[in-house]
């Protein structure tokens, strides 16, 4: 299988980067967590410190199987800036490549222009951001090669999502038990 990058840029949620993280290692699933800022460590919006695995410029983003972006600011706005990360975006989304985005994070795919006929979810506020989508408000939306999710307390549902997509519903209802997600 191949790995999910999580990018962490500063000013990231904490909640939904530390909770997909560890719900895809949970299913087995490997996960390269990604900086974009240059340095190892990465001061969240909360000023929580994480050791990401391996620098941008170093990582094997065509291996990537998906693309994943925690929200929070201004750490959606920094990933938004990155021009590497949207360069590998808009190289996943014409591959047809799994995306993710959680909370302000899904502006990044709405502000380059590939949500166009999705169903879509955000944080409230962000929607301006994801011309040609449908906004539901859900918790969690998937469509097509897309995965949102609407912010920190759906964090739990969205990971789950993604572990769906990569290894089916069977793993993700047996986590969701074991953690006691109801």
């Amino acid at each position: 299988m191949k790995n999910v990058c999580v990018y962490l840029a500063e000013g990231f949620e904490e909640i939904e980067a530390i909770t997909i993280i560890d719900i895809l290692r949970r299913a087995g699933i490997p996960v390269q967590v990604v900086s974009v800022t240059g340095q190892q460590e990465v001061t969240g919006s909360h000023r929580i410190k994480v050791a990401a695995d391996i620098l941008f410029e170093d990582a094997g983003h065509d291996e990537a199987g998906m693309i994943v972006l925690p929200g929070g600011m201004p750490g959606a706005e920094n990933l938004a800036i990155h021009q590497g990360l949207k360069k590998q975006i808009l190289k996943f989304s014409s591959d047809g490549k799994l995306l993710g985005a959680i909370c302000a994070a899904p502006m990044v795919f709405g502000r380059l222009g590939i949500l166009g006929n999705k169903r879509v979810t955000c944080y409230p506020g962000f929607e301006k951001f994801l011309e040609g989508a449908t906004v539901t408000g859900s918790k969690v939306e998937k469509s097509g090669n897309i995965v949102t999710g609407k912010g920190p307390g759906a964090a739990i549902l969205f990971a789950l999502e993604i572990v769906k997509m990569l290894k089916g519903e069977e793993l993700a209802d047996s986590l969701k038990e074991k953690m006691m997600v109801q």
